[in-house]
């Protein structure tokens, strides 16, 4: 005989009665079946809150109307969609059901208190009502059925936290009142009944039990669990968007993962099942084809880890003092008084010498445990033995659970490091012997992060990143563009790169699921949100997004000021923007200290070679021991550009403009001319190196006059600059008579910088570099006579975007996709 259970989300409407019929209808032409109901959904709650409400008149009355309709709808719904349903039986049953309940809450409210046996009678109103209605059903199409009452063999002992059935005297009992049955049997679940006869409930997770012990009684071959999912899954999927579907498992991990708060089974309706080897299947009753989560004594091994649940609601309870260390029997005196007061204690973490106890128990049960604790040692807590017994609320558990766990080194150890990526504070540790979970307790309100993090890394193994681009002129529309090519590749490569928001001067748009990039300017122009460190902190939030990336695309001087409280809050930046690494020292360091303490990454590449590796390389080769002695470079790809036109026979201002029509130069060519952008790359190279040196500090020579450097009107600037033509021109002759090209070269050479016009022979590393090429040469402790040098294109958008790319895959957490 096979054992089917139907929860109320099976039975929430007509429709779903039906296709629990249909089940049952299939499943009995292949061999018996006994079924177990729940109430239809909602009813229970209904049904609780007005055993609860017993003395409020008004209340009551109310609750037991809605109840009332709830349940005759359902029954006026059959009656006009099946002709074949005996009427007067079903609406004579129903009639008898509401007018019982009905009289046992008039007998409540006589009594002024409602007596446990009354309130298990009241509150299984909503599974005996199933049962009538789905015995009217499949009556209706032939099948014959069998009504089981729990109350003559389903035995209990109520006296614990959670009533316990007694399951071999159940099973004789059951074989003695019912020795032949149909081919259909219906259950009521949730109830059962004491040594006295008196009804009584089964408690939390009430109706899988009975389908348990039902199951021990029948000696079934099997239990399924019919419910509104297609059976348990590797992580909560209300949380995690991408949790998988877990095919099979033990006993044991099924026990372990709804002890720690996953929707599977009730551990006390898994032990019956297990100690008589009865596997139970998950299947979901709006799709029977699916095969479903199967739970037996076997287990797959295709994956060490195979699940990770989350039990919310948590409290800590802290012991504690120097009157415990080496005290024997500490551990049981606190036990013993948390057992006294019949408060479950769900996880135990102890420091050596029984020094320090904390345990977790239920938020709800904080107090009570406090109380009883406070009682058993109050002479040790009044002579300072004990220090005052704490508690810490609003605290949960994060649990990774797997038979074959034991054998997979490091576990532990990219479970702790999942939790170090999302920045989640550590509370306590537990884990079991047999190394079948491992617990963290964690604060209430980081336990989607978590998870969603943990899920990522220990079982997608596909480590995201959530970018956010600041400025989508040149570089930053480019960038998107790159991010939209990738995308697919990076995927495959299980790497998970999400697009989340946009923002320009005047708006941001922040979409969790990723910002539509076929249509974003649209979109942008239509957003009515600005960029704010408030709005992302809001949006992080509420995304749960875990590695947030700012891409700084502009050469804003204020949004550089405000990498120190982005860094902060948590989030990665990846940056062109120089103002930052070039402000006053102070900031400069305040940045490095703020990503280092919370664990954050400062990437600035572009800041000087656009794509070209130059931070990189010169961060490795000092991490290495090596020692900077002397600097040239070219750090200006459009500098570059244009001194090689001017030798090609163009004047500077006829340079100047073909550069900026290919889009090389700023927008105001003027802020290229004036030498200040090469000068703050060459500080930053400078402080790369440990030389503590302010922007002012920098011995600067201006490609064209001061006079025109300063003006900031585009316009006007190109309109001047042929008035320096001439004067230029002389430069250039006079180098080209030497047989010499000109080079806007920045250079570090015995603690100072210095940017200026040099003219140079073919001998010089940078006499070729032209065309918008950048080139530095580092002359090092290792690198000498012959420099390091490092050349490529450093203009032009397309560069730099691909130079921002390169780091925001630099933020990626490898290691966690190993």
């Amino acid at each position: 005989m096979k054992v089917l259970k139907f929860g109320g989300s099976s039975l929430a409407n007509l429709a779903c009665f039906n296709q629990v019929a249909s089940i049952i209808d299939k499943e009995s032409q292949l061999d018996q079946v006994a079924v177990v109901v729940s109430a239809p959904q909602g009813v229970t709650n209904e049904l609780v809150e007005l055993v609860d409400n017993i003395g409020e008149v008004k209340v009551c009355d109310e609750l037991f109307e809605s109840i009332s309709r709830k349940l005759k709808a359902l029954v006026e719904d059959a009656l006009s969609s099946q002709p074949k349903l005996a009427k007067e039986k079903l609406q004579t049953a129903f009639e008898e059901l509401i007018v019982k309940l009905g009289q046992l809450i008039q007998g409540a409210r006589l009594l002024e208190h409602c007596p446990e046996s009354t309130r298990a009678q009241i509150l299984s109103t909503g599974e005996r009502f199933s049962v009538l209605l789905l015995n009217a059903l499949l009556d209706a199409n032939a099948i014959e059925v069998t009504t089981l009452e729990p109350k003559l063999f389903l035995i209990t002992d109520t006296t614990g936290s959670e009533p316990v059935a007694d399951l071999e005297a159940s099973k004789v009992k059951f074989q003695s009142n019912y020795p032949q049955l149909g081919q259909v049997a219906l259950l009521p679940g949730f109830i059962g009944c004491n040594s006295k006869g008196e009804t009584t409930t089964l408690g939390r997770n009430g109706s899988d039990y009975s389908a348990a012990v039902l199951s021990v009684c029948v000696d079934a071959y099997s239990c399924e669990i019919w419910t509104d999912v297609d059976g348990v899954y590797n992580a909560d999927p209300r949380l995690v968007k991408h949790a998988q579907l877990i095919d099979s498992m033990s006993y044991h991990e099924a026990m372990e993962l709804s002890y720690f708060g996953a929707k599977v089974l009730h551990p006390k309706t898994i032990a019956p099942l297990s100690l008589n080897q009865i596997p139970c299947w998950i299947k979901n009753t709006h799709a029977p084809e699916k095969a479903g989560t199967l739970i037996s004594n076997e287990t797959s091994e295709k994956e060490a880890i195979k699940a990770i649940s989350n039990l919310s609601d948590v409290a800590m309870i802290n012991v504690s003092g120097p009157g415990m260390k080496g005290m024997v029997g500490m551990a049981s005196r606190v036990f013993s008084a948390i057992s006294w007061a019949d408060i479950s204690v769900i996880l135990i973490s102890q420091s050596s010498a029984e020094y320090c106890i904390s345990f977790c128990v239920p938020g709800n049960e904080a107090d009570a445990a406090l109380e009883c604790l406070n009682k058993a040692f109050e002479l040790e807590l009044k002579s300072d033995l004990l220090e005052p017994i704490s508690v810490k609320r609003n605290l949960a558990i994060v649990t990774l659970v797997g038979d074959h766990m034991q054998q997979q080194k490091g576990t532990a150890a990219k479970f702790f490091k999942a939790l170090a990526q999302v920045r989640v504070n550590i509370i306590a540790i537990a884990q079991d012997s047999s190394e079948r979970s491992i617990s963290a307790v964690i604060r209430d309100e980081r336990t989607d992060d978590a998870v969603k993090v943990c899920h990522q890394n220990l079982f997608l193994k596909k480590p995201t990143i959530d970018a956010i681009v600041v400025g989508c002129g040149n570089v930053g529309g480019e960038l998107i563009q790159q991010i939209k090519r990738q995308q697919a590749g990076l995927f495959e490569k299980d790497i998970v790169l999400n697009l989340v928001g946009i923002a320009n001067s005047k708006r941001i748009l922040l979409d969790k699921n990723g910002v539509d990039l076929d249509n974003w300017q649209n979109d942008l122009a239509r957003s009515e949100d600005q960029l704010t460190l408030e709005k992302l902190n809001q949006f992080v939030s509420e995304a749960h997004l875990s590695t947030p990336v700012i891409i700084d695309c502009t050469s804003n001087e204020s949004i550089a000021m405000q990498y120190a409280d982005y860094l902060a809050n948590g989030f990665h930046i990846v940056t062109a923007n120089k103002k930052a690494n070039t402000a006053d020292l102070t900031y400069y360091q305040k940045l490095r200290d703020i990503a280092q303490a919370k664990q954050r990454r400062f990437l600035y590449e572009t800041n000087v070679g656009a794509g070209l590796p130059v931070i990189d390389n010169l961060q490795g080769l000092l991490r290495a021991g090596d020692s900077l002695i002397q600097f040239e470079g070219i750090l200006s790809g459009s500098l570059s550009y244009i001194f090689g036109e001017i030798h090609k026979g163009l004047s500077l201002s006829e340079a100047t403009l073909k550069a900026r029509e290919l889009g090389y130069t700023e927008p105001n060519p003027a802020e290229d001319l004036s030498g200040l952008d090469v000068a703050r790359k060459v500080l930053v190279i400078a402080r790369e190196t440990g030389l503590k040196l302010e922007l002012s500090d920098i011995e600067l020579e201006s490609v064209v006059p001061e006079e025109l450097a300063q003006i900031t009107d585009a316009d006007e600037f190109v309109r001047r600059l042929p008035e320096y033509d001439q004067t230029f021109q002389s430069k250039i002759e006079k180098a080209q008579q030497n047989k010499h090209h000109l080079r806007y070269i920045a250079s570090i050479e015995n603690g100072r910088c210095k940017v200026s016009i040099q003219s140079v022979d073919a001998s010089h590393p940078l006499y070729a570099v032209a065309d918008g090429e950048n080139a530095l040469a580092l002359s090092t402790e290792y690198y000498q006579p012959v420099p390091f040098v490092i050349r490529g294109y450093g203009a032009g958008a397309a560069v730099t975007a691909a130079g921002l790319f390169g780091d925001l895959l630099r933020t990626l957490a490898w290691d966690h996709a190993q």
